[in-house]
């Protein structure tokens, strides 16, 4: 099967933050009928990297590697059970698309997650998650095609290994594994999410109180990203840079006492997850510029390129806001978008 191949490709439309970066070789992924002549063409590349919509990656400015972008389409309605729809849908769809698309037949879970970017097929690697919605909640199985060993592997929740922003597919081999369709199990017995104060305070979800549906929360947190998060096509970046950091209950305490206002969420096991974006902002950073990179004017926790930032900038610019949270609060921040090259 003939694939379309280039030589030294410029990748810096194909992630958010619109880094200047080149690939060695680029292919693209049409098909999951084409995995296996991805895994021999890979075999004439030192490594491998798989890319979706790039909004959740760094990309170093030369890439010797063999970049496959994942770019198949289709959602369908694959079982139905007592409790749920088992809905799958392949790997290169966007996943707000997928989400609308779910809300619009009625197949409700899916709504707090209105608006990240990405793909489908990149969402089980993050273990994507907001307003109270995490992916692997409502995660069913998964296809991917092993690119080493040849094979199609199918592979259910503990397999995949979730915890919070993380999976086995995040610590494996980067480009081991092509992630070729998702399933998710969306509950009939639907109850809305509604525990995170934006949503609470949100004009229509109020007016709406017990008769709330998941097109109304989709649409509001659609409204709510879209008035604190920037559009990457006008301002490169890839949404939320550091994950929240999780602590136990004595340095929540120790943190609540010497810093009043500390935004932090308590989590089933007795442990506090704070908020990254308090942090930043609470030691002055929302705003600040380091040469072309930056922390969004709205939004601190998210790293932004105002045009003609490398991979080297945002290193700088993450560096510096990670050392000044570890010495004002005692507090190790993570970066959540990848490191490539």
């Amino acid at each position: 099967m003939l694939l379309l191949h280039a030589i030294d490709q410029d990748l810096t439309s194909f992630n958010t933050l619109g880094l200047r970066s080149h690939a060695q070789a680029f292919v693209r992924c049409a098909s999951a009928e084409q995995a296996q002549t991805l895994s021999a063409l890979a075999g004439d590349y030192p490594r491998v990297f798989i890319l979706g919509g790039g909004s959740n990656v760094v990309l170093a400015p030369e890439l010797d590697c063999l970049v496959i972008k994942v770019e198949t389409a289709g959602v369908q309605l694959l079982a139905e059970t007592a409790d749920a729809w088992i809905v799958e849908a392949q790997a290169g769809e966007t996943w707000h698309d997928f989400v609308g698309h779910c809300v619009a037949q009625g197949w409700n879970g899916l709504e707090n997650l209105a608006l990240i970017p990405g793909t489908v097929g990149a969402a089980p690697v993050q273990n994507i998650g907001a307003y109270g919605v995490e992916l692997d909640q409502r995660f069913h199985s998964l296809v991917a095609w092993d690119m080493q060993a040849r094979r199609l592997v199918e592979m259910g929740p503990e397999a995949c290994g979730f915890s919070y922003r993380n999976s086995f597919f995040k610590q494996a081999e980067q480009g081991r594994w092509l992630i070729l369709k998702v399933r998710f199990a969306l509950p009939k017995a639907w109850r809305p999410v509604l525990g995170y104060p934006d949503l609470q305070r949100h004009p229509m979800l109020q007016a709406a109180g017990a008769s709330v549906t998941a097109r109304q929360i989709f649409d509001a947190v659609c409204q709510i990203r879209q008035s604190k998060l920037p559009d990457p096509a006008v301002l490169g970046n890839a949404g939320s840079f550091f994950k929240n950091p999780v602590v136990d209950a004595a340095a929540y305490q120790a943190l609540v006492q010497a810093h009043p206002g500390l935004v932090a969420y308590p989590q089933s096991e007795g442990s506090y997850k704070l908020a990254a974006g308090w942090l930043i902002d609470r030691a002055g950073w929302k705003g600040r510029r380091m040469g072309a990179a930056g922390v969004h004017e709205r939004q601190a926790l998210v790293l932004v390129n105002y045009g003609g930032a490398g991979a080297g900038d945002i290193a700088a610019l993450a560096e510096a806001i990670r050392a000044d949270i570890l010495a004002r609060f005692g507090v190790s921040l993570e970066q959540e978008p990848v490191r490539v090259g």
